[in-house]
């Protein structure tokens, strides 16, 4: 896998709130080393790709990123403006 330039990186505390899980639970997955991340003036900052994988492959952290985190908001992201989403006409596939 290419390494990133600039990955996105977040806080304990921020992971917490945007997977709607403990802070402990992210600690518990650092100390496994379950997440990649580097350390900042002495605080995790954690490789926000790393989070996705690793919510989606346990299920109680995807259960409630579904409930609690940011998954409980994604059915009102869905862009219903016709004006922003793509006509199905003037998309050429990609062969």
């Amino acid at each position: 896998m290419e390494q990133e330039k600039h990955p996105i990186r977040v806080s304990v505390s921020e992971a917490a709130r945007l997977f709607g899980v403990d802070p402990h639970t992210v600690r518990r997955a650092l100390s496994r080393e379950e997440l990649r991340y580097i350390v900042v003036q002495g605080r995790y900052k954690i490789n926000f790709e790393s989070l996705l994988s690793w919510s989606q492959n346990r299920t109680s952290v995807k259960n409630k990123f579904n409930q609690k985190g940011l998954g409980q908001y994604v059915e009102q992201w869905k862009i219903k403006n016709k004006k922003y989403s793509p006509d199905p006409k003037i998309i050429t596939p990609i062969k």
